[in-house]
């Protein structure tokens, strides 16, 4: 009996998987059950770092918030030297697009350029270009696009991507994601080691404040 329950729970997950797939078009290397913590990161970004990392910091952000803007120039470079490329910690970064329309649009971007290999580069081609006024043009149909030509990406399959909303529901369930682990603003960080254990950090805080949790979950 117990064995039968076993594999009906197996065959749920693979349906979920299969119709999580179905209804979000992705690189063929997406893993569709992909967790961390009680976190789901399977239609985030690509992991930054080594995937064997023992801890992962999964970022929510939005492209439109000024205050990502601020970690990413002022904490996530001391981050990244110090934790990411050394294999101590990974980075997945969750769209939370909840600032303003030209939020949810970038946020598309990012994985329209994600399906020429190049989402890191356009997610770092974003937060280089922020303009602090919400929906003020900056992030653009027209200038995402631009953005993509200036990255050498191929425009045309790029426009096309971004003009079918492709990555709508996977944003949108993204924003979810985020919401329903009880991220109430941008940027919220979940520290998560690999027995998924997690420390939740709100806000662009300072380096000492991320070392100080890192080093202890290690």
């Amino acid at each position: 009996m117990v064995a039968k329950w076993i594999l009906i729970g197996l065959v749920v997950i693979a349906v979920i998987a299969g119709a999580a797939l179905a209804a979000f078009p992705q690189d063929p290397n997406l893993d569709p059950t992909r967790q961390h913590g009680d976190i789901s990161t399977a239609f985030g970004s690509p992991i930054l770092g080594n995937p064997d990392a023992p801890l992962t910091i999964v970022e929510f952000g939005d492209y439109q918030c000024h205050q990502c803007y601020n970690w990413f120039h002022n904490t996530k470079p001391a981050i990244t030297r110090d934790y990411i490329d050394t294999g101590k910690a990974n980075l997945v970064f969750v769209d939370l697009a909840i600032l303003g329309k030209d939020s949810l649009t970038a946020a598309q971007a990012t994985h329209c350029a994600n399906d020429q290999e190049k989402y890191w580069e356009y997610h770092d081609f974003l937060y280089n270009s922020q303009n602090p006024t919400i929906d003020g043009g900056w992030a653009s149909r027209e200038n995402l696009v631009g953005f993509a030509s200036e990255l050498g990406l191929d425009v045309d399959l790029f426009k096309s991507c971004l003009e079918s909303n492709k990555y709508s529901d996977r944003v949108r369930s993204n924003t979810n994601e985020g919401k329903s682990n009880g991220v109430a603003g941008t940027p919220g960080f979940f520290i998560v080691n690999s027995d998924g254990q997690s420390d939740l950090i709100s806000g662009a805080q300072p380096y000492i404040v991320f070392k100080h949790i890192l080093d202890d979950m290690i």
